[in-house]
């Protein structure tokens, strides 16, 4: 498994979206919706759109909710025909998304800790660990229950990789190229050492779609990925 490029279209209305994506081309074909795009800019029905158009979508939701709820909305983005879907991985929710998505092939992933979070960000939300330490938990959960992946920072990619073997993905927002500012990323590495840390695909946003030129600042991000060892 190689390293893949996602571009996450984090900006506010479809119209925003698809320019981005128009003036990308052929660079990218996986694409990352989450909150602000599926909620206040026709997200869903853009996500549809793209996988008719033959490209890859990555509905970023983060699902926690009761077991019905978190296995009937997995279930509707499944019926998208989307990649991948996040659900925070505590066992009870992704045992459901599972149960949601049986026979299709949408790719269950557990996020474990918030790349915005530290170890302080971590204690003042009650846990008795640190960011390290809730990600290994995390990832032990998200094995145990044979969901498709993980989403953790780059910086615990190996920890994870570690946990969970060679077949999972791993998913690692938080890239940064040398070239780029860290915005509000604490936890964050760039992308060669992102893929020789264990993880299998990077999810870069603000980079790329802020960029004077989305199409050049994604094949730059691309060639520091080549740059680096990737994974067989």
């Amino acid at each position: 498994m190689t390293g893949t490029l996602i571009v996450a279209l984090d900006l506010d209305t479809r119209a925003q979206a698809e320019q981005v994506i128009a003036d990308i081309g052929e660079a990218v074909d996986f694409y990352k919706i989450g909150y602000q795009l599926f909620y206040g800019g026709d997200g869903l029905n853009l996500g549809k759109a793209l996988i008719a158009a033959g490209k890859r979508v990555f509905f970023d939701l983060k699902l926690l909710d009761i077991d019905n709820t978190v296995e009937k909305g997995a279930a509707a983005i499944a019926e998208t025909g989307a990649q991948m879907l996040t659900v925070h991985a505590y066992p009870k929710a992704i045992r459901a998304a599972l149960k949601g998505t049986r026979g299709s092939s949408l790719s269950i992933l557990g996020v474990t800790v918030l790349t915005s979070m530290d170890d302080q960000d971590v204690h003042d939300a009650g846990y008795a660990r640190d960011a390290a330490g809730l990600v290994a938990l995390r990832a032990e959960d998200a094995r145990a229950a044979g969901i498709g992946g993980l989403v953790c920072s780059p910086r615990e990619a190996g920890l994870v990789r570690n946990i969970v073997g060679p077949g999972m993905s791993i998913v690692t927002p938080g890239i940064r190229p040398t070239w780029a500012e860290h915005g509000d990323q604490k936890r964050v590495t760039g992308p060669r050492e992102a893929l020789d840390a264990g993880a299998s695909h990077l999810v870069v946003g603000r980079p790329i779609t802020a960029a004077p030129d989305p199409a050049e600042a994604a094949r730059r991000v691309l060639a520091e990925m080549a740059g680096g060892t990737r994974l067989a």
